[in-house]
């Protein structure tokens, strides 16, 4: 017997059968139905026996599963509980993160963003910009490479060094780059950065942008999020990035990290330049 399909709007070839099965499976657990049987979830799936029960042993094998084999029903596992931290301990940032940024703003003049580290890049998870301000590449969601932005250097620069060299040797592996030049150059600026309070450069990966950022810190002293400033690299904006600028965003960056549980009284070190 041929596995159903899962139905779709327009049969998109690029959708995995076998994953949208998987989600749904998961889906069909509710407050009301913790535990269901595999009859159960081949109904819910509109499938055969066979076909749920390769579903459920792969959600199971993955941790998203458990069985109870004294009464033959599958509940939701820890797997899934660390996928929805993931998600609530993004949105716990960003709401925390979102009115110190817009204080930040308003104070400053300068669009505020606030990222995360996404494997060698910057994901963008929060962006306020400056009523007077240029069309940039940034929005929310944004990707951009971590070690030629100010949000992406002081993310890295939290990392241990073998962490570091791993997550690069992984990128080039993939994406056929030279090795030996890029990971000379990304640990050559991961010293430059360790330990620094803040993090500025002028037109590195957006031309006529200057920027600065620093590190937002949880309980455990772990950097989890960078928060930063942009604006056209005027003279003016670029006298800044020395002159107040760089205090301001080092308070900003510490309320966030009190609010999350983090300490506020860390030594601030000299500034890190491009």
């Amino acid at each position: 017997m041929t596995d159903p399909v899962p139905p779709t709007d327009s049969q998109d070839r690029y959708l995995v059968p076998g994953l949208i099965r998987g989600l749904e499976a998961l889906k069909a657990f509710t407050p009301e139905r913790p535990n269901l049987t595999l009859s159960e979830l081949a109904a819910c799936l509109g499938t055969s026996r066979s076909a749920a029960f390769r579903t459920v042993y792969t959600l199971a094998h993955m941790g998203c599963l458990l069985h109870d084999k004294r009464t033959q029903t599958y509940a939701l596992g820890p797997a899934v509980l660390r996928l929805g931290y993931g998600y609530l301990a993004t949105r716990e940032l960003v709401e925390v993160a979102y009115p110190e940024l817009e204080r930040l703003r308003d104070e400053t003049g300068w669009s505020a963003h606030m990222g995360i580290l996404d494997g060698t890049s910057v994901l963008y998870v929060l962006r306020l910009p400056a009523p007077a301000r240029l069309t940039g590449i940034v929005h929310v969601g944004s990707r951009l490479p971590a070690r030629s932005t100010t949000m992406g250097r002081v993310l890295l620069a939290d990392l241990e060094e073998e962490t570091l060299l791993s997550l690069y040797r992984a990128d080039t592996q993939a994406g056929g780059l030279a090795a030996p030049e890029m990971l000379s150059g990304v640990l050559a600026q991961w010293r430059e950065d360790r330990g620094r309070a803040w993090v500025s450069h002028v037109g590195d990966f957006e031309a006529g942008i200057a920027s600065i950022a620093a590190p937002v810190r949880d309980m455990t002293d772990r950097v989890v999020a960078a928060i930063n400033l942009t604006a056209s690299a005027s003279p003016e904006n670029i006298g800044a990035l020395e002159d107040g600028l760089s205090e301001a965003i080092g308070r900003a960056a510490a309320r966030v990290s009190t609010l999350l549980g983090g300490h506020s009284d860390r030594e601030t070190p000299g500034r890190a330049q491009p």
